[in-house]
């Protein structure tokens, strides 16, 4: 990490003089948690003398909460961990256009088509499985197989993480609603096991808990890099099945933003090669500014046929995807 952090000062020493002083403040509400993000924000402030008054929490939450608080938010930045809860506000009229020149350091397919958010790192849905208990020839080709009897309890998801709330609404705008809540029903007729979140996945399926389970490709990246040992790898699902679904971490400036610009420049750095880099050493995303590589462990995007989506269309569909996740029988509701 020392190295990223050096490289980001050098980057942000750019960035110095366009800063008005150490008088400024950024007010940032963060979908991401603190240990995802912390270091740059204080490696921004070290270097440019702009204060980050951070507030951390569930991304929905704090798109509901930026809704509530109306012109009186104090936000200048949202950061959401996934493009559904920035697209909520984007529907509201509670984000302003980012400039071409920021929005045009990621593919189009990364940011809104008004400008209204930026895709900042993107994680990829696999299917994580226990190496000592499966054999890698044997893996589903398709999120449809895991209803098969072979299946039966022998599968992790978190119904109600917003990881796997975003898979779901994009398997009802491609797949329907129909269809979406009878993959659902046969997941926990076939006694899918649920966890809190895709770390509880992990640690379960590397413990032989169960063989299988569906989370974002980095979390068990994250656990080889603390024991190279552990019994689990990660499956692409093949041919653009939606269970390889590439969702996006996305960044807006706020309508309530005092100053624009400098919200602005906030963002830019966060798509630096720098910060990329911390992106993809860091944390294990794959980085969305172009001409970042991911993480030397992880297949490069181009390799992979994943799923893409219009992640605009996230944005509203969440409570309806609420309902049918509860409707399934998975969250025992």
């Amino acid at each position: 990490m020392r190295n990223t952090l050096i490289a980001l000062a050098l980057a942000l020493a750019a960035l110095t003089g366009a800063c008005s002083g150490s008088d400024d403040v950024l007010t940032v509400y963060s979908g991401r948690s603190e240990n995802l993000i912390q270091p740059l924000l204080d490696d921004y402030t070290a270097t440019t003398g702009v204060d980050v008054d951070v507030r951390f929490g569930d991304s929905a939450d704090l798109a509901l909460l930026i809704a509530e608080e109306g012109d009186r938010s104090p936000a200048d930045v949202f950061i959401s961990q996934s493009p559904g809860a920035i697209g909520f506000l984007a529907e509201r009229g509670r984000l302003q256009a980012i400039d071409d020149a920021v929005l045009d350091l990621v593919p189009a397919e990364f940011h809104n088509a008004d400008g209204l958010w930026v895709g900042l790192s993107g994680r990829v849905r696999v299917l994580v499985y226990n190496t000592d208990l499966v054999d890698a020839a044997e893996l589903p080709d398709s999120v449809f197989d895991l209803t098969a009897a072979e299946f039966r309890s022998r599968v992790g998801l978190a119904p109600t993480n917003g990881s796997f709330q975003d898979f779901v609404t994009a398997m009802r705008e491609i797949n329907g609603d129909d269809t979406t809540l009878a993959w659902l029903e046969a997941m926990a007729a076939n006694d899918a096991q649920t966890y809190a979140n895709n770390t509880a996945i992990v640690q379960a399926v590397g413990r032989g808990e169960v063989p299988y389970g569906l989370v974002n490709h980095y979390y068990n990246l994250r656990a080889l890099a603390e024991d190279a040992g552990a019994a689990s790898a990660n499956h692409f699902f093949p041919d653009g099945d939606i269970g390889a679904l590439l969702i996006a971490t996305a960044a807006g400036i706020v309508d309530t933003a005092d100053d624009s610009g400098l919200a602005r420049e906030f963002i830019e750095f966060l798509l630096s090669k720098p910060a990329q880099r911390f992106f993809a050493d860091e944390t294990f995303e794959y980085p969305l500014a172009a001409g970042v590589p991911p993480s030397g462990d992880l297949p490069p995007l181009s390799s992979l046929d994943v799923a893409t989506y219009d992640f605009d269309r996230l944005g509203g569909g969440l409570e309806r995807t609420t309902e049918l996740i509860d409707a399934s029988g998975l969250t025992g509701s």
